[in-house]
């Protein structure tokens, strides 16, 4: 059944602050830190007592507010910076990488990442104008209007000038135990929201902390784009099987609140996915030949369309066409590649 949890947590969500530093079990402590102008809100940024100092899980976004909210953390834990000495981060987006780099110099910390992601890291941090031509292209074949181009190609560059990015000490292999003393931490690569997302499972504490791969309330952005795997939304659906199969006892995630019930949690997931997939066949069968970008704004979303700032739109469009080419995978959409590509729904 699911359940939850964190109830300080999910109080705190309920009244739009930030929820308290918690002790979650002993040794392990859940630290808030802020994200600008996210309705995310926060990360929350794990830390572990290990036999000689502590480490973190994630480090959050780049800016000083969050700086500051990580050092009261840990000194609410008892612990400061010096005392880091590893920072395993779940995956390279901003919100939880964007601090590694100034926690390392902080402290002397090791910095960890899934290969898949640190192959990543030079294009999208710094030599990024490869990444936004292909992004416009991407936007491009989708049917994004020419006006619209511009701002939705260049829409998470903003972020660039803030980060002090780190890379890594560390490559983390699927299924490698950490190298965390006193905890039995194994990192379970789950792709899907980044190439290289990995979450990680305890079994002597049947813990597994999430990151962004499940969380309790909303779905993780699984879109296509020009650094992602050939099928996100089908390396999603199998790594959800993947974390489903260990069992946890409660599940520690990256945003909201902690849970238990991960079994529940997971097949409302996949029911979802398979709406949004039989939502899109639909308006291809009233429509065929339609582009990418006009099937998104056809389709339910939680927010008006208009509400969404470029990211967001941007980010729905890349999962519209995850699913579409996820659907293409499975023989019900064929497309037809001329720019923008149409797509059809194959009877």
């Amino acid at each position: 059944m699911f359940t939850i949890t964190g109830t300080a947590q999910k109080d705190a969500w309920d009244r739009d602050v930030l929820p308290p530093v918690e002790r979650v079990r002993p040794g392990l402590w859940s630290i808030p830190v802020p994200i600008p102008n996210n309705p995310l809100r926060y990360v929350s940024v794990y830390l572990l007592e290990l036999d000689s100092g502590v480490a973190l899980v994630d480090a959050g976004w780049p800016t000083d507010d969050a700086w500051d909210a990580l050092n009261a953390g840990l000194e609410e834990a008892g612990g400061s910076m010096s005392d880091v000495r590893a920072v395993v981060v779940t995956h390279l987006h901003p919100d939880h990488y964007g601090l590694a780099g100034r926690v390392r110099e902080a402290s002397g910390a090791w910095v960890g990442l899934h290969p898949a992601d640190a192959s990543l890291i030079e294009a999208r941090y710094h030599d990024t104008d490869g990444l936004v031509e292909r992004m416009r292209e991407l936007l491009a074949m989708s049917g994004v209007p020419q006006d619209k181009l511009p701002d939705l190609a260049f829409a998470s560059m903003e972020v660039k000038s803030t980060l002090n990015v780190a890379q890594p000490d560390r490559l983390i292999e699927d299924a490698e135990l950490l190298d965390l003393p006193g905890w039995d931490l194994r990192a379970v690569w789950t792709p899907g929201h980044s190439p290289g997302h990995i979450c990680l499972f305890s079994d002597q504490h049947k813990l597994l902390l999430s990151g962004d791969h499940v969380l309790p309330r909303i779905t993780p952005n699984i879109a296509f784009h020009s650094q992602q795997f050939a099928n996100p939304l089908g390396d999603y659906l199998e790594s959800l099987a993947k974390v489903r199969a260990l069992h946890p006892d409660e599940v520690l995630p990256a945003h909201e609140y902690r849970f238990s019930g991960l079994d529940e949690r997971v097949a409302a997931l996949e029911e979802h996915h398979a709406q949004r997939l039989a939502e899109i066949e639909g308006i291809l069968q009233q429509s065929p030949g339609i582009s990418c970008w006009d099937i998104t704004l056809r389709l339910s979303w939680s927010r008006p369309w208009d509400d969404l700032h470029d990211y967001m739109q941007r980010a729905a469009n890349g999962e519209t066409l995850a699913h579409l080419v996820l659907l293409e995978r499975r023989g019900r959409v064929a497309r037809e590649s001329t720019v923008p590509a149409r797509f059809f729904l194959v009877e």
